[in-house]
């Protein structure tokens, strides 16, 4: 005859797991929505969209030519997207030489790239710290199975208990950590690749602007 399999019980079942896993499953569990919350405002913020919107310098392009670098044209940019913060200031010194103006953006460009990091750091030292904090834990149950052996013998239940702590530790330390790295990898490089694009379009003003003057 098959045993049928018990359904997860979320509740009752999640609040065993950490009963099993003792006190030094909470820094972890800690670490783990914290981490879900950076990966999650990320995600929303690293949106190619929202950070270098598609037709952008083509709009900002039309509006040059038409009416000039106005100062509603500047204001506008500024409150915008990174990329519209970028291009606003190159259009500050686009009165100035080709190399001024590059400067700006630059700069700008910096302060834009580090916005973009933010919260990254964050999430790689959780990568690398997790896997202690599960070594911890593992350390703790350990100490735990070793005071099992009493005088008056094996006591089964700390024994258990203790094997319990180091194994869930462990293995959470693992769980957290793995994702973490991934996202923490995955937004590096997602980061660097909106630098370098907004740098191109920024770049691709700069050419714009002084060729057609240049012309």
């Amino acid at each position: 005859m098959q045993a049928k399999v018990r359904p997860f019980d979320w509740d009752g079942d999640v609040w065993e797991i950490i009963q099993a896993a003792g006190w030094p499953i909470w820094p972890l569990i800690l670490a783990s929505v914290i981490a879900l919350a950076i990966i999650g405002e990320r995600a929303w913020s690293l949106r190619d969209s929202a950070v270098a919107p598609p037709n952008l310098l083509a709009q900002v392009v039309q509006e040059l030519q038409q009416a000039g670098a106005s100062a509603q044209l500047i204001a506008r940019l500024s409150q915008g997207s990174p990329l519209a913060r970028i291009l606003a200031a190159g259009l500050r010194n686009i009165k100035t030489s080709r190399e001024v103006m590059r400067e700006s953006i630059e700069e700008s460009g910096r302060a834009v790239a580090h916005e973009l990091e933010r919260f990254l750091t964050t999430l790689g030292t959780i990568a690398s710290m997790s896997p202690l904090l599960g070594l911890f834990g593992t350390t703790v149950g350990m100490i735990e199975m070793f005071s099992a052996q009493t005088p008056a013998g094996l006591n089964p239940v700390q024994l258990a208990h203790g094997i319990s702590v180091a194994l869930y530790n462990t293995a959470f330390g693992l769980v957290v950590a793995i994702p973490s790295m991934i996202f923490y990898r995955h937004y590096r490089a997602k980061v660097d690749a909106l630098v370098i694009g907004m740098e191109q379009q920024a770049v691709r003003l700069v050419d714009i602007v002084h060729g057609a003057r240049a012309g």
